[in-house]
This record gives structure tokens, sequence and C-alpha cells, in this order.
């Protein structure tokens, strides 16, 4: 009966090993399958958006995000062994008031969602982010673009006014001075002292 019980117990021990094999096994290839779930959802989100987007390699996609203050925001999509990462350019590095445009980003920083202001070594203007790919879904990508969008355009004159107040003046004293048209100006005419569209055609 020992002998018996012996080999019961083998084949149990051994029958847990096969199980345990084949669920390692799947969760390993629920692994393996996780980048590419991650780009079905990623393509759907944008078609589902209608947004301009090419993929120049398997995982990489470049977004066009059609803004108002900022005529488009170019957002880059791509899909990793790991996660999801996102990348947006803002503007570039201010010509002046670097200490207050970093501190309104920082502040900033603790109410956005899924993405944040940084810098590169330029002092260039990003928004980054990353998502775990067990988080992508089509929606949560189209909720990742709605806040690079939100972030990029709706900050765009904000950083404008802070880092490049000077350069706005001088554009339009040289646009009046030749009478061209100031119309891009009109949000800065607090700026400026001029009225929109600087009374000109």
């Amino acid at each position: 009966m020992a002998d018996a019980a012996d080999a019961k117990g083998a084949r149990g021990t051994e029958s847990a090993g096969s199980a345990g094999e084949k669920n390692g096994a799947g969760a390993a290839r629920g692994r393996g399958d996780a980048p590419g779930r991650a780009r079905g959802a990623v393509e759907q989100a944008l078609r589902e958006a209608g947004l301009e987007w090419e993929s120049p390699a398997e995982g990489t996609y470049v977004v066009t995000l059609p803004g108002t203050r900022k005529l488009s925001t170019t957002c880059s999509l791509a899909v990793g062994r790991h996660s999801l990462s996102v990348n947006a350019f803002v503007v570039r590095c201010p010509d002046e008031n670097h200490a207050a445009v970093h501190r309104w980003l920082l502040e900033r920083n603790t109410r956005l969602y899924g993405v944040s202001y940084a810098l590169d070594k330029l002092g260039d203007i990003y928004l980054a982010g990353r998502l775990p790919l067990g988080a992508v879904t089509p929606e949560e990508v189209d909720r990742l673009l709605g806040a690079v969008l939100e972030n990029a355009d709706g900050s765009f004159n904000t950083l404008l006014e802070m880092g490049f107040a000077t350069a706005i003046r001088r554009e339009y004293e040289w646009r009046t001075s030749r009478g061209e048209s100031t119309r891009n100006l009109d949000a800065f005419t607090h700026l400026t002292g001029g009225t929109p569209d600087g009374g000109s055609g």
C-alpha cells in the first residue's frame, strides 16, 4: 500500500508540475502577446479618432493633433516590450523668464493626467508619459492623446507670453512698420498694445 501511495503521490506531483508548466507557458505567451495587443489598441484608437498618423516602424506611430492656439501638435507613440511611451513637442527653449516658466510647468504637472512636462538637453519643452502595456486600451490611448492636446495646445499662448514676450513685441513692431498683418499676434494685444489684426487686413 505504501508503494501504491508513493506511486499515486508521484503521479499527483507530476500532474501538478505539468499544470504549472502549462500555466507558466500560458503566462509567458500572454506577456509575449502584450506588445501586439497594445499596437492593435493604438491603431484602433487612431482610426476611430480620425487623426492623421503614420507608422515608420512596427510599434512606432507619429500622430498629428490639430489645435486652435497651436496649429498642430506632433505626438509620437512607441510600443516597447513593457510599456507604451508618448512624447510631444510643445515649444522651444524660452528666450527669457526661465525660472518662472519652469515653475509654472512644475505646478501644472501636479494636475496632469498620463503625461507631464519635461525638458530636453536644449531646454525645449515636451510632454512625456508612459503606460504599462497591460493598461493600453483604445479608450486609454484616446484619453492620453486628449491630455497631450489639452496641455500642448491649451498652454501654448501662456508659455509664449511668459517666455517670448520680447520677441512678440519685436515681431509686432516689425510687422506694423511694414504694413503687414498682425493677425497671428491677436492673442497678445495686451503685450503689444495693439488692436486685433493691427487695424489692417
